[in-house]
């Protein structure tokens, strides 16, 4: 066996070289002079036993060399820093703890989630410095180098989310905020089928020890609602049946109700009538993955947008975008007329004759803005003096064939293509803001907000437009009328989990799990979030996270197979303290000996 295998700094055994000069140093003592003294060896001759013994005289002086060569031994052997092949695991006093936080951790086994198992196994990982990592859409760093109680505490705070985990990016910012010779211990169900095995290699690569808990019990019975689309005011559900048996399912809202019958791996569909206000749509009987078992639904509580256009040359175009609208219930009528604003949520003024145009039909529109509902107002070559502040745009003339120099990526003209009018009306813009802006700066398509309510200018004088035969032409006016009637389509009333809301400044926001006040929050529960005055549904609509199965580890035939499948690794601890300790008390020994010995 090498010294190497033995030590860590074998050259601390120069150290030895100390002991045959102390060997050398007793040989060369001098003998102790003899004198004999009558009165004792007559004593000794009376007793009949000599005084003294040449060999115990010798031991005991053996004895003491003994004693400091035993010393010097062990000295030198500290020095060279012995050391002992223990496992890696043993050695380890930093601990990054990955708890998989994502949906799929919700399911249960034998009353128990796989979250709760994951969290009660990570609080025995524990070390002197811990970090903790939740793996959920983002990685969340909850605790970084803590002592164990407050890592303790950190794991009593942990909350499931309802979203997708993200493990890759979660052990790659544990490797980042890991030490030198720390551990990083992953507690999941490894259901996530991203490419989390990369992660892992990389972090050992870095000399990292990196250990994989599985919790993946239940879930074999799952039958979970996947999608939903909103056509109108009605809902189309998706179910998937993910067990290995055919089963029945039934789907209740309010009143309404569907029976699904799925073979293994089958997908169905139902469709229902959004409930004014919103309603859960349910699903029954539930199984161990409860999450997504529940669809929550939001709407207004009012389901109808009353729009009245106001004409004098029916725009059939116009009218037919406006009817063909599930929410809306079109009124039209020709100046003069008398208008009952109150029955309007949105007034639309197209192609109007100037001379016809009553004060009153005006005053309508201002009363609409005032009760928090909307105006448009279409661009005309003859536009009519009485529209006053309605009007957004400061009419200079008219223009001809200019070209788009701006679209302004909003929600009323994202991913709508407007094409250049052949005439326009030219002019600056009032107040408001241009969402499509022409060439000249002239202003195409611009909005406002008038105390509670909002004013859209729709510059496209429709005789020379070609809009109206765009297919896109219908959308623009579907979301101009939502907009202009303060209204959220049920698409943006009702979002997927793991979806984000974002705002201009800070605002309270309802979660399911209590209020928050942020610029933004990530819809990371399930439930309804209340904003203002508006009610979001939030569900989880994720076909991969509802399949909730996972194969063992050791069983799977991918690269997270082989990443599992790591051998024990041996590493050197230390034995120097022990070394050192022997060779003290060894010291003291030797003192003591002396001291009785009568030389100190």
């Amino acid at each position: 066996m090498v010294l190497s295998d033995v030590f860590l700094t074998p050259l601390g055994l120069l150290a030895l070289l100390t002991v045959p000069p102390l060997v050398v140093l007793y040989l060369i003592k001098p003998e102790p002079e003899r004198v004999e003294l009558p009165t004792l060896q007559f004593l000794t001759e009376q007793l009949g036993q000599s005084a003294s013994s040449p060999i115990l005289e010798r031991l005991l002086r053996s004895l003491l060399l003994l004693i400091q060569v035993v010393a010097l031994v062990l000295l030198a052997t500290s020095l060279a820093t012995p050391y002992v092949s223990v496992s890696e695991e043993t050695t380890v006093e930093e601990t990054v703890l990955v708890v998989d936080g994502s949906g799929s951790m919700t399911t249960t086994d034998g009353g128990a989630s796989r979250f709760g198992q994951a969290v009660a196994a990570a609080r025995e990982e524990v070390t002197g410095t811990t970090s903790v990592v939740l793996a959920a859409d983002e990685p969340r760093v909850l605790a970084r180098a803590v002592p164990p109680d407050e890592a303790t505490t950190a794991l009593d705070d942990l909350e499931v989310t309802a979203t997708n985990g993200d493990l890759r990016a979660a052990l790659s910012t544990a490797s980042a905020i890991a030490g030198e010779n720390a551990q990083i211990v992953v507690l999941s169900d490894f259901a996530d089928e991203s490419d989390w095995p990369d992660a892992v290699q990389a972090a050992r690569a870095q000399g990292l020890r990196v250990e994989l808990r599985q919790f993946a019990g239940g879930g074999a019975d799952n039958v979970g609602i996947i999608g939903a689309s909103f056509t109108g005011r009605e809902v189309t559900v998706s179910v998937k049946n993910y067990g290995d048996e055919d089963v029945r399912r039934a789907l209740t809202v309010g009143n309404q109700r569907a029976e699904l019958s799925l073979a293994s791996g089958d997908v169905a569909t139902a469709t229902f009538t959004v409930p004014a206000g919103g309603a859960r749509l349910q699903m029954s009987p539930g199984d161990s993955f409860a999450l997504d078992d529940t669809l929550y639904l939001a709407a207004p509580e009012d389901a109808t947008i009353d729009v009245l256009l106001l004409t004098n040359d029916r725009n059939r175009y116009l009218a037919t975008a406006l009817s063909v609208i599930p929410e809306v219930e079109l009124t039209v009528d020709e100046p003069p007329t008398t208008v009952d604003s109150s029955s309007y949520d949105v007034i639309v003024y197209s192609n109007l004759d100037p001379s016809r145009l009553l004060q009153g039909n005006v005053e309508a529109g201002r009363d609409v803005l005032e009760s928090g509902g909307g105006v448009a107002i279409q661009a005309q070559a003859n536009l009519p003096g009485r529209y006053g502040d309605l009007l957004l745009v400061e009419p200079t003339g008219t223009g001809q064939s200019p070209a788009i120099r701006r679209t302004a990526s909003e929600s009323l003209t994202r991913d709508i293509t407007f094409s250049p009018p052949e005439t326009y009306i030219a002019g600056p813009l009032r107040e408001g803001r241009s969402l499509v802006e022409l060439g000249d700066g002239s202003p195409l398509i611009a909005t406002a907000d008038r105390g509670s309510g909002r004013v859209l200018y729709y510059g496209y004088i429709e005789e020379s437009s070609s809009f109206k035969f765009n297919f896109q032409y219908p959308v623009f006016w579907k979301r101009a009328v939502f907009y202009l009637a303060g209204r959220d389509t049920l698409p943006e009333l009702n979002r997927p989990a793991g979806d984000r809301l974002q705002f201009e400044s800070e605002t309270r926001i309802q979660t399911p799990s209590g209020v928050v006040t942020q610029t933004g929050v990530v819809l990371d529960e399930t439930g309804y979030y209340q904003v203002g005055g508006r009610r979001i549904g939030v569900s989880l609509l994720s076909e991969p996270e509802s399949d909730v199965r996972a194969t063992p580890l050791e069983e799977r035939s991918d690269s997270a197979g082989a990443v599992v499948r790591e051998e024990t690794r041996l590493v050197p601890r230390s034995v120097t303290e022990f070394a050192a300790g022997a060779a003290l008390l060894v010291t003291l020994l030797e003192l003591a000996y002396l001291r009785r010995r009568g030389d100190l």
